[in-house]
């Protein structure tokens, strides 16, 4: 059993004010495989308390030295990477394959890009050639807290942390208690990379407590939260009573349109998307929207796709997906699948249960439903498992009312060789994003969504924005 019940705060490691001891399950296991400290109001208080005295010695440090920071920091990073890897599969059950490339490459994929936007970011520059006399002065929002989900763990605090850090601001990070131990190492990495004492802290804790605690600190500027929309609002409010600035990356249902000139990889790519990370991303595309002449070819290709993803246990090597994070998710995805199947939507694939060969852990069987409708459960809520409807239409209009029609807009795909259709569709889909034809974005392109997919955007350029305040002055030429 692995122990890890300190904190850091301060530039040390600390005992929890008061022992609250919480288990971290293995969910290939379903045993324990850790035990944390839950923080409490003493411990917020006392990182809060760290990070706000370190801040004007951190936003008056040159850019040039923060940035460098963050570079030591990829540095330590990069050469710890095989403990990260393990520690993320142990916790939240990512295949190694997926730990060491996926999870451990998002961390180092957006330092690097944190690194190449800071150099390139004019933190101070005049208004104007016409009025060079106003100074436009970036400088950091202040103290932030950083609230981060278990599904993605370095994907997420290197978005938030990276920014803040070349940004100017001080932190606490509250990681999720559902996969603290990448969370810790990664504090054990900015101890390493020698950050100045406060300017980052860890607190361990679950929402209800350290992260309601800091999101209505009134030492805390911002919070920055990825995580549910139900969570995101009860954030909202309570950072609502001190004004304090909150950025959210939330819930998704991405919608993914293809239609009938679209090339033949388009749907097995869909599908075999939709299942990475065992379907436990936000901008999975979990509602595949297939235009009506192609559309019978696509659920057979669908449901031949999902059937040859294999499930195994996530210290195994090779492609396959692992088990979902905890017994809730498990629950929660169970009841959908049956919830589709009470509805009425076909299902050509998976179905409730483990797949065969197991009987413990929290796995899913990769599942598949057709003939989905809008109105069902399953093409409306977001399921966070390995699970894809799929629902027809007849024309482009149609398509984009089926894709906008959701409460969340964080990602939609676009299927077609039709240059002139996806341009339109690009402009039509209500999402931060929208990723057509299998491209990747940029590096450092931004990430985040409209409506109830949150506000605000990470990564590159934008996500250090994010963290900064903008300082009008005028009168700056000398007399």
């Amino acid at each position: 059993m692995i122990e890890k019940r300190q904190f850091y705060i301060d530039g040390a490691w600390v005992d929890a004010a008061t022992a609250r001891d919480h288990q971290v399950i293995d969910p290939a296991t379903e045993d324990p495989c850790a035990v944390i400290s839950l923080g409490d109001r003493a411990d917020t208080d006392a990182a809060v308390a760290a990070a706000k005295r370190a801040l004007p010695g951190w936003m008056a440090t040159p850019a040039a030295q923060r940035i460098a920071l963050v570079e030591k920091l990829l540095e330590v990073y990069t050469a710890r990477a095989e403990e990260m890897a393990q520690a993320m599969t142990l916790e939240m059950g990512a295949p190694i394959a997926l730990s060491r490339s996926g999870q451990v490459g998002a961390g180092s994929y957006h330092l690097k890009n944190f690194i190449d936007a800071a150099k390139r970011f004019d933190f101070e520059k005049p208004f104007s050639d016409a009025f060079p006399d106003t100074r436009m002065i970036h400088e950091a929002v202040g103290v932030c807290a950083l609230i981060t989900p278990w599904n993605w763990p370095m994907n997420q605090i290197t978005l938030k942390v990276g920014a803040a850090a070349v940004a100017g601001c001080t932190m606490v990070l509250k990681p999720s208690e559902e996969s603290p131990l990448s969370a810790l190492l990664f504090a054990e990495m900015m101890d390493e990379a020698g950050f100045p004492n406060g300017v980052f802290n860890l607190v361990n804790g679950d929402g209800a407590g350290v992260g309601t605690q800091l999101s209505g600190h009134p030492d805390v500027d911002m919070v920055s939260f990825t995580g549910s929309t139900r969570a995101g609002r009860a954030i909202s409010r309570t950072a609502a009573e001190t004004l304090k600035r909150v950025h959210l990356e939330l819930g998704g249902k991405g919608a993914n349109l293809i239609f009938a000139d679209a090339e033949d990889a388009a749907v097995k790519r869909g599908v075999l998307h939709m299942m990475q990370n065992s379907g436990q991303s936000c901008n999975a595309p979990s509602r595949m929207m297939v235009e009506a002449g192609v559309y019978d070819r696509a659920v057979d290709t669908a449901a031949t796709v999902a059937k040859s993803v294999t499930v195994g246990a996530p210290s195994e090597e090779g492609k396959h997906i692992g088990p979902v994070v905890n017994a809730t998710q498990y629950d929660k995805i169970q009841a959908l699948i049956e919830t589709g199947i009470k509805e009425g939507a076909r299902l050509v694939a998976g179905g409730p249960g483990r797949p065969e060969g197991f009987n413990k852990g929290f796995y899913v069987r990769p599942t598949v439903f057709a003939d989905v409708t809008p109105d069902m459960t399953i093409a409306r809520e977001e399921i966070f498992g390995p699970v894809l409807s799929i629902m027809k239409f007849d024309t482009e209009a149609e398509a984009v009312d089926l894709a906008n029609d959701t409460p969340y807009g964080l990602t939609n795909y676009v299927q077609s060789t039709d240059t002139d259709r996806r341009r339109r569709l690009a402009r039509q889909l209500r999402s931060g994003m929208v990723e057509m034809n299998g491209k990747s974005r940029a590096p450092g392109a931004p990430f985040g969504g409209m409506k109830q997919s949150g506000n605000g955007r990470e990564g590159g350029i934008a996500g250090i924005h994010d963290f900064l305040e903008i300082k009008a002055v005028s009168g700056w030429a000398a007399e």
